[in-house]
């Protein structure tokens, strides 16, 4: 099912319909995290962000290739110290066990958030002659030069010939003059501050390097990305994403590499997370404003009054734009919690209603499938999954209106409910990549479900036999357990929460 498809643009600063490049088929490259240490909870929200955005497409019929990195080399910070080194240092391990460690520890939290792997996960460690070759290209274009064995990038020519640098961040040449990632020490070898390093010569005790033409060392941050994005999705694809901390240097500075190389925009489209804040502010381990996933799982933080599970942080998460900030506040993370709830329980009770034979079309019937198609229409607006999540919540009321008979099933036909039926189940887990944390507890045994079946069986009885006191245990001994017991008319139903 393919639908008109917007999404904003950080290149033209507006939201444009998507074509790609290639009828049926998506290209999109995602920065993704440097392996020196665990991935932080800024970081899970923007790929989080991401695996919706991918399994949305995959959805409307795309034939998606989604290439993240690892970058476990050369990504520098503000002091000119390289985080995997930095890695090194701390854990006492050599630099590609940190990266295997921190990498191993990446995919199970991206596992626990239930988010796809992407269909290529290249490493910087890997394509080191691809990363060469790039810097040559730019060097045989006139937008680099060697200094001391390092080779710098010439923003300056660059941006007076080609008038495109700046463009993807709104920053402008004089703003640029301080801001480079490089290696502070390497200052003086550069004929503008805001050059930037493709290559950079190792000093003695840099234990990350390769052979190359100017000299013994490593690449820059910047180039691997270009060069991995170019190799997987050829020298201009579709989508190219990551969190909003990147749009510059990084992304600006990828923008720089593939036109200096081969005259070409790297990507059509590009997609911004915006950042998580925590109780109104950003994050910072400095002033203790930082909660880590396993806190935010365990409850082990002075920041909540108790754990969360994965799939409650990741609802959490997507009632939020990606392009918005999202503040992480206990109640807010409470008030997820019963609105994941309320959301599962639902689908559970609408997989469990049969249609009636008889039911014709009616005010319901026309409502029901009106709000369906506006969750579409807002998933198709930029990917607004809160929106999308309100519309949900619109069906949600009637879904247990048609359970306590509130609303009547005479008005909805039978494919309507199949149809309400199907977007339930494509929205909550193919979509959102929402898992029914009571179901999957039950690791697949229905356990829990038939044991609930037996203690509602088992008040019935007494209920029949008028022994309130009996009634009442139970029910106060489910309370103390968060499960609260509904009757209707169809009987009794449970929830946990």
């Amino acid at each position: 099912m393919k639908q008109a498809l917007k999404v904003y643009n950080s290149l033209v600063r507006e939201k444009v319909a998507f074509e790609p490049i290639k009828e049926g088929e998506v290209g999109m490259y995602v920065c993704g995290p440097t392996v020196y240490s665990d991935v932080h909870l800024g970081n899970c929200r923007t790929f989080v962000s991401f695996d919706v955005i991918y399994r949305y497409l995959k959805y409307l019929g795309y034939s998606v290739r989604y290439v993240r990195n690892i970058t476990d080399v050369g990504h520098l910070l503000d002091d000119g110290e390289d985080r995997m080194l930095k890695g090194t240092k701390r854990e006492k391990l050599t630099p590609m066990e940190v990266a295997q460690k921190y990498t191993n520890g990446f995919h199970d939290m991206m596992r626990t958030f239930n988010s796809l792997p992407p269909s290529i996960e290249p490493r910087a460690t890997g394509h080191i002659i691809e990363q060469i070759e790039m810097v040559q290209s730019i060097l045989d274009s006139g937008y680099g030069y060697v200094e001391n064995g390092s080779v710098y990038f010439d923003t300056l020519k660059f941006a007076e010939e080609k008038k495109v640098y700046g463009k993807l961040s709104g920053r402008v040449i004089e703003d640029l003059l301080s801001e480079s990632r490089d290696n502070l020490k390497n200052q003086s070898e550069k004929r503008h501050p805001s050059d930037f390093a493709l290559w950079m010569k190792a000093s003695p005790e840099h234990i990350m390097r390769w052979n190359s033409p100017w000299s013994v060392g490593f690449p820059g941050w910047h180039l691997e990305c270009s060069a991995m994005s170019t190799k997987y999705l050829g020298e201009t694809f579709d989508i190219h994403g990551g969190g909003n901390d990147l749009k510059f240097p990084h992304h600006e500075n990828e923008v720089a590499q593939s036109v200096g190389a081969c005259n070409c925009q790297p990507a059509n489209y590009w997609l911004h997370t915006n950042m998580l804040l925590m109780n109104g502010r950003k994050m910072s381990k400095s002033d203790g404003n930082t909660i880590s996933p396993p806190q935010l799982f365990s409850g082990d933080s002075p920041h909540v009054s108790k754990g969360y599970s994965p799939m409650v942080i990741r609802f959490f998460m997507l009632q939020s734009h990606y392009r918005s900030t999202l503040d992480l506040t206990d109640e807010a993370l409470q008030a997820a919690e019963k609105g994941y709830r309320r959301l599962m329980e639902a689908n559970r009770t609408l997989q469990a209603i049969a249609a009636l034979e008889n039911a014709t079309a009616g005010v319901q019937d026309k409502e029901i499938n009106e709000l369906i198609d506006q969750a579409f229409e807002e998933m198709n607006d930029d990917f607004n999954t809160p929106k999308a999540l309100a519309r949900l919540f619109e069906l949600v009321t009637r879904i247990n209106g048609l359970k306590d008979g509130h609303l009547s099933m005479a008005e909805v036909t039978a494919a309507t409910l199949d149809r309400l039926k199907a977007t339930f189940t494509d929205f909550i887990t193919g979509i959102l990549g929402l898992k029914d944390e009571m179901q999957a507890a039950d690791n697949g045994t229905n356990l829990v479900d038939g044991l609930m079946e037996i203690i509602i069986d088992m008040r019935k009885d007494v209920r029949a036999k008028k022994d309130w006191a009996a009634s009442d245990k139970i029910r106060d001994a489910l309370t103390a357990l968060e499960i609260q017991l509904k009757d209707g008319k169809e009987g009794t139903s449970w929830v946990k929460g």
